[in-house]
């Protein structure tokens, strides 16, 4: 069931998407107006196809183009949104984790929000595509508490959902107000526990009755007692908790708000949600911030990447 703002674009012709393309990138200047509106109408299973019919028509690799011929943030966006979608999260991980420094972000955003089923398949290709072991590239440039979440999530084992007892509810809520709340000190390893391996339904539960026992909602608890990146993806993972939706379309809001934009954040999150639930993350913006996504798309961005982007979002909700 998918509440994605990019689907299936019928009838498709991939070969004579694939003349277009080459047309519009041939010659002298580049017709980007219609690269745009080709790659943001047809979803990331045709735009394979795409690629494989120009491959086959001309001898060429239509990424290559693309890159030869579009600039800025706007080729970015182009290339994101040709990258294969199984591979799209095992890529993003790759380049957060390599060279100098690592980035702690998007390590948090991609784990905390992927179903179990996702972040086994991300781990799958991970070895397969890159030969290397993402928990250990993880652990070997993470550390404490934040790498200890960081681990349990990346075992993908959280509890399905199933009927939730209520007095195992009481109990996780009761733990947690003694390791937080209530200790000098942060009992981190109840939290991580807890948080990484409980169903989402246990959990929403547990932090309505955290709520009752402790007077403070659960992300408030966690500001208090916990910093740095360990606070960073306890608030994440809570908030997905509640809904994904809503936590994505907070991303969404502070990768554009105040002075320059997080071009990277705002075309991950864009092109990776496009086919899965854009639309309930455009809701929860509006509902959230008292403005349209694409109100604010379009007041932060410009040009081709602007034009595209809004496409993408596909739509204004007023």
């Amino acid at each position: 069931y998918m509440r994605g703002t990019v689907t299936a674009f019928s009838p498709f012709d991939a070969r004579a998407d694939a003349e277009a393309l080459r047309k519009a990138m041939k010659g002298m200047g580049t017709d980007e107006e219609t690269v745009l509106k080709i790659l943001t109408s047809r979803n990331n299973a045709q735009r394979q196809e795409i690629a494989a019919a120009f491959k086959t028509l001309f001898g060429r690799d239509l990424v290559d183009d693309l890159k030869s011929e579009l600039t800025g943030k706007f080729e970015t966006l182009m290339v994101s949104l040709m990258r294969p979608t199984y591979i799209f999260d095992a890529h993003a991980l790759k380049h957060a984790i390599k060279g100098a420094g690592t980035n702690e972000k998007v390590l948090t955003e991609i784990l905390a929000s992927r179903t179990p089923a996702e972040v086994r398949n991300i781990k799958q290709v991970y070895l397969q595509e890159y030969e290397a072991n993402l928990e250990d590239k993880i652990t070997g440039e993470t550390s404490g508490y934040f790498q200890r979440l960081l681990v349990v999530l990346l075992q993908a084992n959280r509890d399905p959902d199933g009927r939730v007892d209520e007095g195992l509810v009481e109990q996780d809520a009761q733990i947690l107000f003694r390791a937080g709340e209530l200790k000098w000190g942060t009992d981190e390893e109840k939290f991580i526990t807890i948080l990484g391996t409980r169903s989402v339904s246990h959990l929403r539960r547990v932090f309505d009755k955290y709520m009752t026992i402790s007077g403070f909602q659960i992300e408030e608890t966690i500001d208090r007692e916990t910093s740095g990146d360990l606070e960073k993806l306890l608030l994440a993972v809570v908030k997905c908790i509640r809904s994904v939706p809503a936590y994505f379309a907070e991303i969404l809001y502070y990768s554009m708000k105040g002075a320059g934009t997080d071009d990277d954040t705002l075309i991950r999150v864009m092109v990776s949600r496009s086919e899965i639930d854009l639309l309930d993350i455009r809701q929860e913006f509006r509902k959230n911030f008292a403005k349209s996504l694409h109100q604010t798309i379009q007041k932060d961005t410009s040009g081709d990447y602007r034009k595209a982007l809004l496409l993408l979002c596909g739509g204004d909700d007023e």
